[in-house]
């Protein structure tokens, strides 16, 4: 227990939320209460000499920045460098490391963390050499080991060994860890390195304080830790109750006055608003082992409801979801990067009738009576979107859908309905299909290019993967008379998906030949209206 170190990583790992600008009066504040309840280590932000956009100073913690701060003397400081920064085909990285770092006697830095993944490791120990010539304390930090055999990370813990490293560190990246594999972790980097181990946890499962128990139980003794958990995703080991379960362990007392008024007057309202902290889909994420920042993307993100989280969730895994590429998320949503032809025309049923377009906005329950005596006395052709069901489903004609998260989180809800469905078959993989009656599906295909619409008999391009474009598109491909849009509402004057549906109404509108649309329930989207009990 002399040997516990615990360091609080907040402003470092918290800083993902506000671009790293927290102000100085704060920072100051934070730790006087680290040094209050007898934190060793505070890592105060990132080592970085990348600029991209706008970052607050600690996404740089410059040596600058530090000696401004009124530091308690029971602190010691350490920022963090992201291995990736240390990989450069032009430069060494002896000379990156110089453009970094004074030597430790001119610096305010105690501690040098260096995090890198599993295949990066080898390449940047050469880094602890220099760092530690230079008087630093050293550690590395192994992201997303959880997965790795026990061979994998003993030999991993004896290349550490040949380098002046003072903490060898692991990661629960993806939150997956249970203690038995903390347990394992431990002894299996014991087995090639004989110095200081810490552990930094993740909280997807809720075992983020006993993972890091256990890890102390099993001979750890560097512990990391955020205050209320602040981090990525799920976020961490909570200091606040880490310091409270090593109280009576470290045989010290601490006063947590200070930093539960912090909770309250800062972290409290900045967690309401940013949402860090475990749930569900966090859970699923650490279950099956995929990087919690696909769920703090959706999370955030207006476009995604409940449903889709839950279907990208099984979308993403089936793919290697353990390090985060928006570019994999956005193809979880949008699908087609080309355009299939289908086997499915909609002239036959559509050409020269009205088309009534029945979107899931509450107003369709407001008015269900007068739309569906509008439908039983003109006979309009009734596309429904995906599986809503607000109108009697003798009135629907056909349900259109098309994109793949939704359909993969509706498939199992096909066989209770009794009208066709149009989708793009050919471009849907089979494990989305599979579940459906075939025979229940039209297929007209698609092709998704930004700001483009194209209408042809058995397929269309559309500006993206809205099942309302492709609604549109199929009218218009039907060459459709004029249509009708009930239910779509809108979402607010300052929500994403409000823009989204504007821009595709604008576009569509402007192309050549295509139908009147006039929206007949009450409508927040630029485009004509009226009122369905105005219709005769």
């Amino acid at each position: 227990m002399n040997k516990l170190k615990l360091l609080d990583c907040t402003l470092r790992d918290g800083g993902y939320y506000n671009n790293w600008d927290f102000d100085k009066e704060f920072i100051e504040s934070y730790l006087k209460a680290m040094s209050q309840i007898s934190i060793d280590f505070v890592e105060l932000g990132l080592r970085s000499n990348k600029v991209k956009g706008f970052k607050g100073p600690c996404a740089f913690t410059t040596d600058e920045f530090i000696n401004s701060l009124d530091i308690p003397s029971n602190i010691s400081i350490g920022v963090m460098v992201n291995a990736s920064e240390l990989i450069h085909e032009s430069k060494t990285i002896t000379e990156i490391l110089e453009g970094l770092f004074k030597p430790s006697s001119q610096s305010p830095v105690d501690l040098v963390r260096i995090a890198c993944h599993v295949e990066e490791f080898v390449n940047v120990l050469p880094a602890a050499t220099w760092l530690k010539e230079e008087g630093y304390l050293v550690g590395f930090n192994i992201m997303q080991i959880a997965d790795k055999e026990n061979t994998t990370i003993s030999n991993l813990s004896k290349a550490a060994s040949n380098y002046p490293i003072d903490i060898l560190y692991f990661a629960d990246s993806l939150g997956s860890m249970l203690p038995g594999d903390v347990d394992r972790i431990v002894k299996a980097i014991r087995k090639g390195w004989y110095g200081e181990i810490g552990i930094h946890t993740h909280d997807n499962l809720g075992l983020a304080l006993n993972n890091s128990i256990k890890a102390l139980n099993s001979g750890a003794t560097w512990i990391d830790s955020t205050v209320t958990g602040m981090g990525r995703g799920p976020g961490n080991a909570k200091t606040e109750y880490l310091v409270l379960e090593l109280d009576e362990m470290k045989n010290r007392e601490v006063n947590i006055t200070l930093l539960m008024n912090l909770i309250e007057v800062y972290f409290k309202p900045l967690q309401h608003a940013c949402g860090w902290g475990t749930n569900a889909y966090y859970y699923l994420a650490g279950k099956y082992g995929i990087h919690p920042t696909y769920i703090q993307e959706m999370i955030s993100d207006t476009r995604y409801d409940e449903k889709d989280i839950i279907a990208v969730i099984e979308y993403l895994k089936a793919e290697n979801s353990k390090k985060y590429d928006a570019n994999t998320l956005e193809a979880a949503r949008n699908f087609y990067s080309d355009y299939s032809v289908g086997a499915w025309s909609p002239i036959s049923l559509i050409e020269n009738r009205e088309v009534m377009i029945i979107g899931a906005g509450p107003s369709v329950l407001k008015h269900q009576e007068q739309l569906e005596r509008y439908i039983s006395t003109h006979n309009p052709f009734v596309i429904a979107l995906n599986t809503q069901r607000s109108i009697r489903e003798e009135l629907i004609d056909v349900r259109a859908a098309c994109h793949p998260i939704r359909i993969l989180a509706d498939k199992n809800t096909y066989d209770n309905l009794p009208q066709q469905i149009i989708l793009p078959k050919t471009m849907l993989a089979n494990k989305i299909i599979s579940s459906i009656n075939q025979n229940q599906i039209l297929d007209y295909g698609i092709g998704i290019k930004e700001n483009k619409f194209e209408f042809h008999n058995d397929y269309s391009i559309i500006p993206n993967s809205l099942v309302l474009s492709y609604s549109l598109a199929i009218a218009a491909s039907g060459k459709a008379k004029s249509i009708l849009l009930a239910g779509f509402d809108g979402y607010g004057a300052g929500d994403s998906r409000t823009h989204e549906v504007n821009n595709t109404l604008d576009l569509f509108r402007k192309m050549n030949g295509t139908p009147d649309i006039v929206a007949v329930t009450p409508t927040e989207y630029k485009i004509s209206s009226s009122s369905i009990y105005a219709l005769s």
